[in-house]
This record gives structure tokens, C-alpha cells and sequence, in this order.
């Protein structure tokens, strides 16, 4: 009982984090789902928090999502979120994380010193995806990279909060079809997610509240000193 209560808690944690920045929660998620139903069911668990999560963030925001940009990133995240699902008991997923934990770094260095002038466009936006969607069907999520392509576009805080959480119940969604492939996911796993789902939209109710009224200025920073903190852990960490 205390087990699922500190569950609880993590995932409110999580969410208003994610629903704060767009990113951040998986890792703080999964080090504990690690240590309280075994690393087997980690990933799927952490598969059904984000969506859930990524749900409410989706209808909370719905009316600011921008679709082209969305559309595009699916076109490349979806087919390779199910390659890396497929994958995701295959490769060192402590390697994978630490290199996604690098490049997100380099980004946000070259982009800090004016380095990076690459515009964002369908090609990038596409092969972004491809990437983004692989990483995630892998080691469960790969938020912080994805973020880095959304934060990229400029968006008012509410539509790149909306938007980058569309792409990302895209590929949950998919993943949660091809886990169910290879794990049985059972009653006790089921109520596992429910309680956690609840904590993941409470956490992003309060989140949206407080991006609502900060300038987008302000957002970009703070999102940017997210980045770093959150790619430092991975690399670091694994």
C-alpha cells in the first residue's frame, strides 16, 4: 500500500513536471517503477502513465495544437516507435540513454552560441520523428529530444506543450499495442496505471495553470535549463 502511494505521489511529481517543461517525467518515473514492480514491466508501466499523461495534456491544450508540424513528426515517429519497441529487449538501453543524454546537450550548447541556425523544417521535422519515435520504443521515452525539436518551432508555451504531447500519444499508443506482444500485462499491472493515470492528470491540471501565465520568454529559458539538468542526469546516469 505505501509502495502504491509513493507511486502516486512520483507520478503527480512526473506530470507536472512534463505538463511544466513538455519533458522530464519518464525520468523521474522510471527509477522507481525500476525499483517497485521489476524492470520487465518498468517500461510498459511507463508507457501507460505517459500516455495517460500526454492525454490530458492533449485535451487540456487541444484548441492550441499546431497539426502541420504534429502530422510531420508522426510521419517518421510512428513506424519507428514500433521498430524500437520490437528492439526494446535487444540493445543496451543504459548506452542508448546516455548518447540521447549527449545529443540533447550538444544541441543546446551549439544553439546557445549561435552555432545551430538549422530552421526546422518538414524534411527535419520528419527525420526528427524517425529518431525521436526509435529512442522512445526503446528505452520507453526519449521526451527531452523531441522537446528539443518542438522548443525549436517558437511556439506560444500551451501549443508546444499541446503539440509535442500529440506526437507523444501517437507513439505510446503504438508502443502499448507491441508490449502487449511480448509481456502479459495483468489486473494488478492494469491498476497499477489507473492510479497512476489519475496522479498523471492532476499533476498536468496544475501544471497548465502555472505555463498559462508566464511570458514565453521566460518559458523558453526555463525549458532550456530543463533540457540541460535533464540530458546531464542521462548522461551521467544512464
Amino acid at each position: 500500500m505505501i509502495e502504491y502511494l509513493w507511486l502516486f505521489i512520483a507520478a503527480f511529481l512526473a506530470a507536472a513536471i512534463s505538463g511544466a517543461a513538455g519533458f522530464g517525467g519518464a525520468l523521474l518515473l522510471l527509477p522507481i517503477l525500476v525499483a517497485t514492480v521489476g524492470t520487465t514491466q518498468a517500461v510498459p508501466l511507463l508507457t501507460i502513465a505517459q500516455l495517460i499523461g500526454n492525454l490530458s495534456r492533449v485535451v487540456l491544450g487541444f484548441s492550441q495544437i499546431r497539426w502541420k508540424p504534429v502530422g510531420l513528426f508522426l510521419i517518421g515517429a510512428l513506424p519507428f516507435s514500433i521498430l524500437g519497441a520490437f528492439s526494446f529487449v535487444q540493445l543496451s538501453k543504459d548506452l542508448v540513454t546516455r548518447s540521447i543524454g549527449a545529443v540533447i546537450l550538444l544541441l543546446v550548447v551549439l544553439k546557445y552560441f549561435g552555432l545551430l541556425k538549422v530552421k526546422v523544417g518538414p524534411v527535419l521535422l520528419v527525420l526528427g520523428g524517425g529518431v525521436v519515435g526509435f529512442l522512445s520504443g526503446l528505452v520507453g521515452s526519449a521526451g527531452p529530444l523531441g522537446a528539443a525539436i518542438f522548443l525549436s518551432l517558437g511556439l506560444p508555451p500551451v501549443a508546444y506543450i499541446a503539440s509535442e504531447a500529440t506526437t507523444a500519444l501517437a507513439m505510446h499508443s503504438v508502443k502499448t499495442v507491441v508490449y502487449q506482444q511480448f509481456i502479459t500485462l495483468d489486473r494488478e499491472f492494469w491498476l497499477l496505471a489507473a492510479l497512476m493515470g489519475i496522479a498523471m492528470i492532476l499533476g498536468t491540471w496544475t501544471a497548465k495553470r502555472v505555463i498559462q501565465r508566464m511570458p514565453q520568454e521566460k518559458f523558453q529559458r526555463f525549458v532550456t535549463v530543463m533540457l540541460v539538468a535533464i540530458a546531464a542526469y542521462m548522461l551521467i546516469y544512464g
